[in-house]
């Protein structure tokens, strides 16, 4: 057996030490198994390969009879990971949290006032109805007819509107009240659907994943409408769901794009689920088109015909996501269905905060609203594009709405041209970042994780303050200082699995 000083001969001829050897094989690793930072995902409950053979379970995951995890999401996972690290919300000012789906919630120039206070009358202190209070279900009815609907024939009511207790919620409750049908969608998009569509099983998923490269640019991580209408045909599909501005990549389709969607929903009987939550996140290069924001409400025919649903809320426009009040949009017939739904999955949003959100939907404090909005988040985006490429890690397609950047890491040396490894190194610089790998929707998590098409990505969040953006940036800048210095060899091992000190026996640990 070779001695560890023993030397080896290299391609070039040149002798290699034994470490080297290793580390070369370090270099070249392409399975999950091989990789501290993949093990340690495995590792965590619902995340283990699933459905295989029927005589394969997760005992370790098992045991409560009958209950199977199904996996966190993105954020979730990553948020135990940094607490392994040290995280904690009462430390948390001393991390920076380039991870959050969300926006930062203080006032900003020459915005509106932020809801501070509110006032709970004593009918408030009941239940509210499943579907919402008729008042907001109202305000929200004439904010889009306002806003997407002039001049147009058929109009919302608030027959048309449910309001539920967050966007999961709302997706929840479409879900469930969906027959046995094939589901498109397309990777990556926003991380929850892998978890809906893994616990609504009579959704039959149908991916299809985008590219950073194709020969149509106009389709560039966007939703691609060409292959929907092919997908339809093909397959038979009966519901696409989609995100649009689009999670994590933060592309959007809008105009002409997004009538020809409604459109081809429309003529072929398909029922089209799209996730607005970042609609007022649009970033115009022409300041005359600040203000403006995108909605599939636009190009609906016949409210009540036309089996276009929207999902929607206060948690990102408003920049409120601790009310968890949201809605549902769409023909009256769906929201009864989603009234019964929400009577076994949820009970029903905030009754006080759905009565507070009223005032906050005037067509004027909105307007206000968007264009403090698009011009400071616009700014923060240009900032981190920036510092990116100072840093060399060069954004191919920068977000034109929402506030992530899908940054691509291929071209960084191996082991952190990937998601996950650069996720865990960056925790040991107290910054959270989301691995590009939860946003591959998955549901039975048998993909080998370097094999995902969102494996060399991060999704970083512009959505915290710029204090805390710029500490991230920092951090970022000093690992890869540290590789120009060090080489890789301390990357990629040594990741701490708990508070308690406990270290991943991965085969790259040391």
């Amino acid at each position: 057996m070779s001695q560890p000083n023993s030397q080896f001969p290299s391609r070039t001829g040149t002798p290699l030490h034994f470490r080297d050897v290793v580390e070369q094989v370090m270099k070249n690793y392409k399975h999950e198994k091989d990789s501290e930072a993949h093990q340690l995902l495995r590792e965590a409950a619902g995340h283990k390969p699933k459905a295989f053979l029927p005589q394969t379970v997760n005992p370790e995951e098992e045991t409560v009879p009958g209950i199977v995890h199904p996996g966190s999401t993105g954020v979730i996972y990553c948020s135990d990971r940094a607490m392994a690290n040290g995280f904690s919300y009462s430390s948390s000012h001393e991390w920076a949290n380039l991870g959050q789906g969300a926006p930062e919630t203080g006032p900003l120039p020459d915005g509106p006032d932020r809801p501070l206070h509110v006032d709970i009358p004593v009918d408030a202190l009941e239940y509210a109805p499943t579907t919402g209070v008729k008042a907001l279900r109202e305000a929200v009815a004439k904010l889009y007819n306002h806003t997407y609907r002039q001049g147009k024939k058929s109009q919302y009511t608030y027959e048309n509107v449910c309001i539920v207790p967050g966007g999961r919620t709302g997706l929840s409750r479409v879900a469930s009240v969906i027959g046995d049908v094939y589901c498109s969608y397309q990777v990556p998009d926003y991380t929850a659907y892998d978890q809906v569509l893994a616990a609504f099983r009579r959704l039959v998923p149908v991916p299809t994943a985008l590219e950073e490269e194709a020969s149509d640019w106009s389709n560039l991580y966007q939703l691609d409408i060409k292959q929907t209408r092919k997908d339809i045909k093909s397959q038979g599909l009966a519901v696409i769901i989609a995100s649009n501005p689009r999670n994590p990549t933060g592309q959007v389709i809008q105009g002409e794009e997004l009538k020809e969607l409604v459109a081809i929903s429309r003529d072929h009987s398909t029922t089209l689920v799209l996730d607005e939550f970042y609609s007022w996140y649009i970033y115009p290069e022409d300041e005359r088109e600040f203000g403006k924001s995108i909605s599939s409400a636009a190009y609906v025919e016949d409210v009540n015909k036309d089996s276009v649903i929207i999902i929607d809320g206060l948690t990102k426009n408003w920049r409120l996501p601790g009310w968890r009040v949201c809605w549902v949009i769409g023909p009256k017939n769906l929201v009864s269905a989603l009234s019964q739904s929400g009577s076994f999955l949820d009970g029903g949003a905030n009754h006080p905060l759905q009565l507070a959100a009223i005032p906050l939907l005037d067509p004027e404090r909105v307007q206000q609203e968007k264009l403090a909005l698009q011009k400071h988040f616009k700014m923060k985006r240009d900032h981190v594009l920036h510092r990116l490429d100072k840093l060399g890690l060069h954004v191919q397609i920068p977000p034109s709405s929402t506030f992530y950047v899908w940054l691509n890491l291929e071209h960084l040396p191996v082991p952190l041209n990937n998601g996950l490894t650069f996720f865990e190194e960056l925790l040991k610089e107290k910054t959270i970042v989301i691995p590009g790998i939860f946003f591959d929707i998955n549901p039975a998590h048998r993909r080998n994780l370097f094999d995902s098409p969102c494996h060399h990505f991060v999704r970083l969040s512009f959505g915290p303050p710029l204090e805390s953006l710029d500490k991230g940036l920092d951090a970022i800048e000093r690992i890869l200082r540290r590789v120009r210095k060090e080489g890789t060899k301390n990357f990629g091992h040594s990741y701490k699995k708990s508070l308690d000190g406990g270290f991943a026996t991965g085969s790259h640990a040391v």
